[in-house]
């Protein structure tokens, strides 16, 4: 009897063993490190923009139209996103997507001039686009909806933490070896991350060996269907305003993702590692923002129940909130005040991520992550136009202000369209697919 006892021990350990680190927990570690390096991947040009125009001789139009191409591309690509997943589901989308991104990223540090990086920028949008919405299906299937709210804030604030390293540590690996290598690196990683999400995730949490079942309470799983009809028609109609919201989110988002090395650079005279620093201040500020705007409405909606209140009430201060705070830089010199101030923008900004991001995942199980396509459509757009227009005015006028004027505007009228938003009504399918 002891014998029998002491050869079922190992096997009575082993899930104790298995369970030792949560399944939930991996799967979260992997989303926040992937979304750390897409954005790593995405802002790795801003910070090496000065690098890049010097060499290739680039004027401030020219160096927007390069900003763009990721955005073309993005927007392109991004409802591909959402249907893969439903089809095949979020490994083997995430896994071929952040494959792309790692090839562009890598393309980029081999350029050759303007027309090669605009072309390298759009492989990197390619890849971008359809990994957001085959995430949040896969955070459809591994978290209850009271935690929609935290899972993309907690997210999104990796996300931003990518955004906020990219500029010292691509600054410190151009003054270490040059603006080639940094990208080089940045698209290791990604096909790094990519081989390791193959290997360890599933579709369905109930089949992980390392799943806690405490977490499985409250899940409502929907697994890839190859054969599922994609109501196209019907979720472009429900997802259209909050298309325009995250348009108008967007177009400051651009702004800062895009210009605020050369910003500080060009308007305030400071030099590579400074503009570098300064510039992760404001991504930090909002990495916070994405974390309390995602556990803010999720404390909404646990105290009150009411779905749109919990979501639109946030993203309407966010979209005011920043506008308050970029309108003092239009008048002001003081750096000091000037990066507290953009740092203050960002945090308001980023309240507004977590929240939107759950609106598809409150009205729909199924089509979620494609729901969730038509918020990156918003912020494509404005990523195409943003930077063109922004790089334009700045060669026409000389003032580096005049675009952040352009950008209050665009949020005041974000957050009135925020009125009309209603992730309370679940997706009403009857009206026919296609």
């Amino acid at each position: 009897m002891a014998l029998l006892q002491d050869a079922a021990a190992p096997e009575a350990a082993a899930p104790a063993a298995r369970r030792a680190v949560s399944a939930h927990a991996v799967v979260t570690t992997m989303l926040c490190v992937l979304f750390a390096i897409l954005y790593l991947d995405r802002v790795n040009i801003s910070a090496a923009a000065a690098s890049l125009k010097q060499q290739f001789l680039l004027d401030n139009t020219e160096m927007g139209f390069a900003f763009s191409g990721f955005s073309w591309a993005y927007l392109a690509s991004v409802l591909f996103g959402g249907w893969s997943a439903r089809k095949y589901g979020a490994r083997v989308s995430l896994s071929v997507c952040v494959i792309i991104v790692g090839i562009g990223t890598i393309m980029t540090g081999l350029i050759g001039g303007l027309g090669s990086l605009f072309v390298a920028r759009l492989v990197v949008g390619l890849g971008e686009g359809p990994a957001f919405p085959a995430a949040t299906q896969a955070m459809r299937n591994w978290y209850p909806a009271h935690r929609f709210g935290y899972i993309q804030g907690v997210t999104h604030s990796a996300s931003r933490l990518g955004a906020a390293i990219a500029p010292p540590v691509i600054a410190w690996i151009i003054t270490w070896s040059d603006w080639r290598t940094s990208f080089i690196i940045c698209g290791a990683a990604a096909i790094l991350w990519a081989g390791v999400w193959w290997l360890s995730f599933k579709e369905d949490p109930h089949e992980h060996p390392a799943v806690d079942a405490r977490h499985l309470e409250g899940l409502s799983v929907s697994l890839p269907d190859r054969k599922a009809r994609i109501p196209l028609w019907i979720l472009t109609k429900r997802m259209f305003p909050v298309t325009i919201v995250m348009f108008s989110y967007g177009w400051s988002y651009w702004v800062f993702v895009s210009w605020l090395p050369l910003y500080f650079a060009n308007q305030h005279h400071t030099n590579l590692n400074d503009s570098a620093l300064l510039t992760s201040v404001p991504f930090l500020a909002g990495l916070i923002g994405n974390t309390v705007g995602g556990m803010g409405s999720d404390l909404i909606l646990k105290r009150t129940g009411r779905h749109r209140l919990a979501r639109c009430s946030v993203v309407a201060v966010s979209l005011v909130g920043t506008a308050t705070c970029l309108l003092p830089c239009l008048f002001i010199d003081d750096l000091t005040a000037i990066v507290a101030l953009l740092a203050a923008s960002m945090f308001f900004l980023e309240l507004t991520i977590a929240p939107m991001y759950a609106v598809p995942m409150d009205i729909s199980r199924e089509y979620a992550g494609l729901g969730s396509a038509y918020i990156i459509m918003g912020v494509a757009l404005a990523g195409i136009i943003s930077p063109v227009v922004f790089g334009w005015l700045i060669d026409l006028t000389g003032n580096w202000n005049v675009p952040f004027a352009t950008g209050i505007l665009i949020l005041l009228v974000g957050a009135a369209v925020v009125g009309v938003l209603r992730p309370d009504v679940p997706l009403n399918l009857q009206d026919g697919v296609t």
